[in-house]
């Protein structure tokens, strides 16, 4: 046996980005590469189950966002809330989604109100069946720590404003 003490080993996605004093955001970053391309994954197999087909991870969280409390959004409140700097992009969802027949979209003086029609409600019940029957039963089945899901989402959300403010000044740069 050595008596070489082992270095330890870190899961990162980019080592040459992992430096000394910062590889724990090379770790988290590697997890959120694998969490988002996994829950993208999801969204899309989930909503393909409850029978909408030909939707991409942002369609998804659009639908559900604009069903969000029953209440009609904007185009600029939408992507506030999902942090989407590209309006163009939760735009080109919209009419996606206004062509499957899942949302509609009113005019009012000079802006539009999305909400869902009647079938997009009731594809976001039937993906919440879907959710419940595929990720909530067995994660209660294995006794998933709910208070531990829900300090995680604290966390990222907290971190999402030092990307925030970190992408502020790499544009200043």
């Amino acid at each position: 046996m050595s008596d070489t003490p082992k270095t330890p080993r870190h899961i990162v996605s980019s080592e040459h980005l992992a430096s000394d004093q910062g590889w724990q955001m090379s770790e988290l970053e590697y997890g959120l590469i694998i969490a988002f391309n996994g829950f993208s994954r999801w969204m899309v197999r989930c909503m393909n189950a409850a029978g909408h087909q030909d939707f991409n991870p942002l369609d998804v969280l659009v639908l559900h966002n604009v069903n969000h409390r029953n209440r009609e959004k904007r185009l600029n409140d939408i992507c506030f809330v999902l942090n989407v700097e590209d309006p163009h992009t939760v735009n080109y969802s919209l009419k996606k989604l206004i062509k499957g027949k899942l949302v509609k979209g009113t005019k009012k003086g000079k802006e539009i109100f999305y909400s869902t029609t009647k079938e997009g409600a009731e594809a976001c019940s039937e993906y919440r069946k879907i959710r419940e029957l595929c990720l909530i039963d067995p994660a209660v089945a294995t006794d998933t720590r709910f208070d531990e899901v829900a300090h995680t989402a604290q966390i990222l959300r907290s971190i999402s404003g030092l990307y925030d403010q970190a992408s502020r000044a790499a544009a200043s740069l």
